[in-house]
């Protein structure tokens, strides 16, 4: 049997990892002999090139490059529009970067790659999750599980060194934050909370240090620098190396030609604290609610783990450490800890699914772990208020429950023979309707004759990909009105799936 990938997919870089001949993850070098691949696309005519020679083409042809797409995951009205003319969704986008890191992975093992384990946020949302495994299908992978990011790096520290714990995972990306906060025993990996911010990043504290250089070159007699184009995309590489640097050393210069001038701003490591704190703070009240819904305190804490690259800027550590009187650590590569965690993953789950002894072609490899993970978001139906014609999201499943899992309630009609019911699936906490995601919104028949008051039974479900499900029931027949499809408008149907997979291979990836 061929191996099973474990890909990072991340915002700004990404990175595949499998479990080796020895039984343990590494890290897959890419085709330039890197370890991490910028998440970043570009168009030239039927040529499609991923990866460093996309990035640093950027500042010279902004306009046929595709970055952080993985924020535009679910939006149904996002498009990329090439030179061409020809529109690409975020699904499409995600599955050129998904088929040049599975290539490059053929490259380094000498075999062909179908199935893989993606990671996504914990945060990501339903209509979120479904897009990742569209792009893996329009990649031609078959995607056996997704996983979520925080979850996965805890499976890499915990298979080496945590035995038994409370652990906090602090994962700050490029473009997304989470927190999740889970217990750790003998290979067992129980999340107990999570919550998160899919717009904040290591992207949101560069565009605060461009807007503070681009202001400084207008006090200079410059230009405007976030123009959109050729310049900006120059201000945030330019500015983004600053801000690696101001993680090492205590001052950093951005250079900056503009127009015939040149203009230097210089930075120190407190002033982008500074202009940087609401991003920080954002950061601390999300740990701080994680901690108040999983009903721990910081003495229940044993651990803190940092992953994703963003936490290396100085400050994260330091305010996690202000809370929690604990060091913060980051052992493991923040940028790889996901990817390993996933490649772990990916070997049990191949196990399991597909019956083979290990993918890693050893009898055993990594010894068996369970995760248990919790939904991000609660998930409900839109009922009117007993006794009231106030129209309320009634929660079904609550958020931080379990997954998979499965949870029934009832309601009841409303009018005598009534025939039609409006079902309103809800993504979200909020009671007032205004402000919850509607997954679905689809009249359902209703069997003739029934009095006023029949009560209807809601079944929904996550399951294990945190996808979910919903199935009514008639009780007063007792006659399943079957499994309703959710229509998912922001994402694409099984056509275009098909449609963008056949596309696919008319695409020279490089």
């Amino acid at each position: 049997m061929t191996k099973a990938l474990g890909i990072d997919l991340g915002t700004t870089f990404s990175v595949v990892a499998v479990v080796g001949a020895g039984g343990s993850p590494e890290i897959l070098r890419n085709r330039e002999g890197e370890n991490i691949t910028p998440s970043v696309v570009l168009f030239q005519g039927d040529d499609v090139l991923v990866g460093s020679t996309a990035k640093r083409s950027v500042t010279t042809m902004p306009d046929e490059c595709v970055q952080f797409i993985k924020r535009q995951m679910g939006d149904p009205h996002w498009k990329f529009v090439d030179s061409r003319g020809f529109e690409f969704r975020p699904e499409e986008i995600s599955a050129l970067i998904l088929r040049r890191l599975v290539d490059d992975a053929e490259m380094v093992l000498g075999e062909s790659i179908e199935d893989v384990v993606v990671t996504v946020p914990a945060y990501f949302d339903d209509a979120r999750r479904k897009s990742t495994l569209d792009a893996g299908e329009i990649a031609g992978l078959r995607v056996l599980r997704l996983i979520n990011e925080p979850t996965a790096a805890a499976v890499a520290y915990g298979v080496d060194e945590i035995e038994r714990g409370t652990c906090l995972v602090f994962d700050l990306g490029g473009g997304t934050f989470d927190v999740t906060v889970m217990n750790v025993a003998s290979g067992e990996f129980e999340v107990i909370a999570t919550d998160g911010d899919r717009n904040l990043g290591g992207f949101d504290f560069d565009n605060e240090l461009m807007k503070h250089v681009a202001n400084a070159v207008l006090a200079d007699g410059g230009p405007d620098l976030l123009d959109g184009g050729a310049l900006e995309s120059d201000l945030r590489e330019k500015c983004e190396l600053a801000k690696r640097t101001l993680s090492n050393v205590p001052q950093a210069s951005v250079f900056v030609s503009a127009e015939g001038r040149s203009h230097r701003v210089q930075v120190t490591g407190a002033e982008f604290e500074e202009m940087t704190r609401h991003l920080l703070d954002r950061t601390e009240m999300t740990v701080e609610a994680v901690l108040a819904e999983s009903g721990l305190g910081w003495d229940s804490v044993d651990r803190i783990l940092l992953v994703g690259g963003s936490t290396r800027m100085p400050m994260v550590a330091k305010m996690l450490e202000r809370l929690s009187g604990k060091p913060a650590e980051s052992r493991i590569n923040p940028d790889e800890a996901v990817a390993l965690g996933s490649a772990i993953v990916a070997d049990l789950t191949a196990r399991e699914l597909l019956g083979s002894p290990s993918s890693s072609g050893t009898p055993s490899g990594p010894d068996p772990v369970s995760i248990t993970d919790v939904t991000s978001q609660s998930l409900g139906v839109l009922a009117v208020q007993a006794g009231t014609e106030n129209l309320l999201n009634h929660i079904v499943i609550a958020k931080n429950s379990k997954i998979p899992c499965k949870r029934v309630q009832k309601f009841q009609t409303l009018q005598e023979n009534q025939r039609e019911w409006l079902l309103q699936v809800t993504e979200g906490d909020d009671p007032d309707p205004e402000y919850v995601t509607r997954l679905l919104q689809r009249p359902l028949t209703l069997p003739e004759n029934l009095p006023k008051g029949s009560p209807m039974q809601v079944t929904m479900s996550y399951d294990v990909d945190g996808v979910v499900h919903v199935e009514i029931t008639d009780l007063t027949t007792n006659t399943s009105l079957g499994e309703v499809e959710l229509d998912r408008p922001l994402n694409l149907d099984r056509s275009d799936v098909d449609r963008m997979r056949a596309a696919m291979n008319e695409l020279d990836v490089q």
